[in-house]
């Protein structure tokens, strides 16, 4: 079981040892890992420090998700604008 308060999603980059990953529902979390399996061992603990750090700053904090999704998916690519 994986323990996760928010839902995660995981993007693969060009280097296969470069993962980032997110939660859209937690505003400002990001992190960076070696694997897929890394990630997510980062975004369990790294979640529990971002919400002590919006409590110490007197922020909202969203409501935990009872049934949190990880998504793994290709690095989004932006285009070139013009």
């Amino acid at each position: 079981m994986v323990n996760l308060k928010y839902s995660l999603i995981i993007e693969a980059t060009e280097d296969p040892e470069f993962f980032a990953f997110y939660s859209p529902e937690l505003e400002g979390f990001t992190g960076v890992g070696n694997s897929v399996e890394d990630c997510i061992y980062k975004a369990r603990w790294g979640m529990l420090e971002h919400i002590n750090l919006l409590k110490e700053k007197g922020l909202p904090i969203p409501q935990e998700n009872k049934n949190p999704t990880i998504l793994i998916q290709n690095e989004k690519q932006l285009k070139a604008a013009g």
